[in-house]
């Protein structure tokens, strides 16, 4: 097949994978890319590079599949960095295609416009996978090759995948062929260490299961285990809506908390899936878990890395799953009545710790329907009961910076919204992570998707500004000025909204996700009054 440019075979191959939206930010250095695209798909053309991935990245996880972003050679390409970190950490599938210097320059160092110094290099070490289109006759195959390591697939992980692109080859016309693709063989537990890891689930009286991102894929055979077992399941913030949150048995993402230390304390068996027992998910990896330890993971490195384990079961979570299940047995009497008394209690208690922000939470879950994204920024509201206390359904409406870099929110809310337009989205962000990227407000204002973007305002980084008041005598770097945002908003052309009492919060959250575009909801957190306990992030300061 010929293709004109190297645009027409890049859009050729977006709707190979079923992209239909890209975002990026046009350069001399990708130009006929960024024409295709904008020609054939959707274009969509944000404030800043890091916004184009986190985006991407957003996209590609509301639709549980892959993203794309076209960014620039050299500093549009470092300006991504931070962003296919993220999507690293997550383990979410982005293709990120950027541009190069002209070929015959590339490596030379003589200053070329936009020129860095081994771009390859840099990629490759934010980037689960990174290449350089070499000629014309093999840029097709370099991009399939980068989109199957983005989604990870059979035996695969996922993550970030780059593609530098010479801008002269771009302009160039292409030739394309059918490749056989390649998959590495898929990693599976032997007979003999699924009977081993049976027979101790088959003892099991008080079972528990702990499931994280890798689990998302298992949805199903996850739901068949807790009922053979009456287990009661505890998730990472990856792996919350696996099974949905509001099931019986689901306890969710508050496995340090007081009540869940007493049944992990009690637990026999526990089975973990697809979780790498992230520091501020167990106390700095100090929280407790039963000895009797079966683990199943698709990363062989993950395998008794954190916690030591009995019985490592190195494969994909369904599979294995399903060859465990038939060795379930029910738990003992009174097991699954513990379990459902502390998944109340757990809830209870932080709907009641947060003071005057759990009718916002109630409000939030209240308007939207069952199937739609809440994507959150690093903020105190998601941080303290956005990543545990707002139930989610489905594993793609839950969009957060698994990373826990601040200022991602809206890029990833604008490309949630854009994936999935038929359903609101939710964004949930504070005023110091809005700040970083700001831009973003007129990508919003532009594209207008059904986004309802949240702005907790305290005037600063809160989370920074409770630790030290917490352990410092001053605040230093916290306190920042805000802008006017009911200003902002009309500059911007947005409709403005504000809470600054409980009694508002179900009406205007209710309007504003009524809305068929975007709506700036500013969240006057002093006028609200403050949480019961100030909030304060699970980090440990060693030397206080």
């Amino acid at each position: 097949m010929r293709y004109d440019n190297g645009g027409d075979l890049l859009v050729a191959v977006l709707r190979e994978l079923g992209i239909d939206t890209v975002f990026g930010i046009v350069s001399v250095h990708n130009l006929p890319l960024v024409e295709a695209v904008d020609r054939e798909l959707r274009f969509v053309p944000v404030r800043h590079e890091a916004s184009a991935v986190n985006a991407a990245d957003a996209y590609g996880r509301a639709r549980g599949s892959l993203g794309c972003a076209l960014t620039s050679t050299g500093t549009g390409a470092g300006n991504a960095a931070g962003s296919l970190i993220e999507s690293l950490s997550a383990g979410s599938s982005v293709l990120h295609v950027t541009g190069q210097i002209e070929s015959e320059f590339l490596g030379s160092g003589r200053g070329f416009i936009h020129e860095t110094k081994d771009q390859l290099g840099m990629l490759s070490a934010v980037s689960a996978h990174a290449a350089t289109v070499p000629d014309t006759e093999r840029a097709g195959q370099i991009l399939r090759e980068a989109a199957r390591a983005a989604l990870g697939g059979p035996g695969g992980t996922g993550g970030p995948a780059s593609v530098e692109w010479p801008i002269d080859l771009q302009y160039a016309p292409q030739t394309d062929g059918p490749v056989a693709p390649e998959y590495p063989a898929v990693p599976a537990p032997t007979d003999g260490e699924l009977t081993a890891a049976g027979a101790l689930l088959a003892s099991a009286r008080r079972p528990l299961v702990w499931a994280g991102g890798g689990a998302t894929g298992a949805r199903g055979e996850l739901a068949r285990l807790l009922e053979a077992t009456g287990a009661g399941l505890l998730t990472s913030n990856s792996g919350r809506g696996t099974v949905p949150e509001d099931h019986e048995q689901v306890i969710g993402n508050f496995a340090t908390t007081p009540a869940v230390r007493g049944l992990l304390a009690d637990a026999d068996v526990l089975v973990t899936i697809g979780t790498h027992f992230r520091s501020n998910e167990t106390a700095d990896y100090t929280l407790e878990l039963p000895p009797a330890h079966i683990q199943i993971d698709l990363d062989a490195a993950a395998l008794g890395r954190v916690y030591p384990v009995t019985h490592p079961l190195h494969g994909d979570a369904a599979p294995t799953l399903t060859a465990l299940i038939r060795h379930a047995a029910p738990a003992e009497d009174g097991w699954c009545e513990r379990v459902r008394a502390a998944r109340a209690d757990v809830r209870a208690t932080l709907h009641d710790n947060i003071g005057p922000q759990a009718a916002i939470c109630d409000a939030i879950r209240a308007a939207l329907p069952r199937e739609a994204v809440v994507a959150r920024d690093v903020t105190i509201p998601s941080s303290s009961w956005g990543n545990r206390l707002l139930e989610m359904y489905d594993p793609r409406d839950n969009v957060f910076p698994r990373g826990g870099g601040i200022g991602q929110g809206l890029g990833m809310g604008i490309g949630a919204a854009l994936a999935r337009p038929d359903a609101p989205t939710v964004v949930m962000a504070g005023d110091g992570g809005l700040a970083v990227h700001l831009g973003e407000l007129l990508t919003l204002a532009q594209e207008r998707p059904r986004l309802t973007l949240i702005v907790f305002n305290d005037g600063g980084y809160g989370v920074l500004r409770n630790m030290q008041d917490r352990h410092s005598e001053r605040r230093s770097g916290v306190d920042l000025v805000t802008p006017d945002f009911e200003l902002l908003a009309r500059a911007c052309g947005l409709p403005y909204l504000r809470i600054a009492a409980e009694e508002h919060a179900a009406p205007v959250i209710a309007e504003a996700v009524a809305s068929d575009g975007p709506t700036l909801v500013e969240v006057d957190l002093a006028a609200l009054g403050p949480m019961k306990n100030p909030f304060t992030p699970p980090v440990r300061i060693p030397v206080r």
